[in-house]
């Protein structure tokens, strides 16, 4: 379905390319103007959200495409680099949620003495990362982290944008301590507070998170009670690209709780 609306995009986008650029924009901007003016401000700006969101999805498509299938953002904001400077070599590591593994190819390279596992429940990133070109040091797995995972120990667990998908996050990563026995575990949430429009967005009663399948997207306050509320020790962290990256370790008995 979603291939079939981009061939039709790309029909639709030869015509609407025949208009001067200036001419298309202008046309744009004026709908946008009409769109934020139908009702009173609140409902303008509801709808104006909505677009707003559309043009998100329109330009992470675009920017997928130039990376010829890979976010531009792994490469740009180096937020693999803060996992792999933290992970060092020889290190059993487990991956949870890599998705299409991109994370993980990572760190195997990186530190090429380590094993590193990533677990997917999603099928076709699961095959997608296994299919890509990946050192002999990394494996993947099909697994639903929130029923069950891989036993310990693992001296690093990585959470790249994992914990604003699940409901109960301190359940999660108390029994994510007792499974795995990390030493560390390795953190990347998106921020609330990266934009004022997020704080906007809620007051108007318009969709103020990033992803439809995310329960929470964390303050700073809220990841550092959630972290205290799971037996975790917060030892750094950064706030950086909208997110919260974050190294943190068991308290002393936290896997024993």
């Amino acid at each position: 379905m979603k291939a079939l609306f981009l061939r039709l995009a790309d029909v639709a986008a030869a015509i609407w390319g025949v208009l001067p650029a200036r001419l298309r924009r202008a046309l744009a901007l004026g709908l946008f103007v009409l769109e934020g003016r139908a009702g009173d401000p609140r409902t303008g700006l509801r709808n104006l959200f909505a677009i707003e969101d559309a043009l998100d999805l329109a330009i992470n498509e675009r920017a997928t495409a130039l990376g010829r299938g890979e976010h531009p953002k792994h490469r740009l904001t180096r937020y693999h680099d803060f996992f792999v400077e933290r992970i060092p070599d020889g290190s059993c590591v487990l991956d949870v949620g890599c998705g299409y593994g991109a994370v993980a190819r990572s760190i195997a390279r990186a530190r090429p003495s380590a094993t590193v596992l990533g677990v997917e429940l999603d099928k076709s990133r699961l095959s997608a990362a296994q299919a890509a070109d990946n050192p002999p040091n990394l494996s993947f797995a099909r697994a639903d982290a929130t029923v069950s995972l891989p036993a310990g120990p693992w001296n690093v667990v990585v959470l790249s944008n994992v914990l604003e998908h699940i409901e109960n996050r301190v359940g999660f990563l108390k029994a994510l301590v007792a499974t795995a026995r990390p030493a560390t575990i390795l953190v990347r949430v998106p921020l609330f507070e990266r934009d004022w429009k997020l704080a906007m967005r809620r007051e108007v009663g318009a969709n103020w998170m990033s992803d439809p399948e995310h329960f929470i997207e964390h303050t700073r306050a809220e990841f550092a009670a959630e972290m205290a509320s799971a037996g975790l020790s917060v030892v750094e962290r950064v706030t950086l690209w909208g997110e919260i990256w974050a190294q943190c370790r068991p308290d002393a008995g936290a896997d024993d709780a």
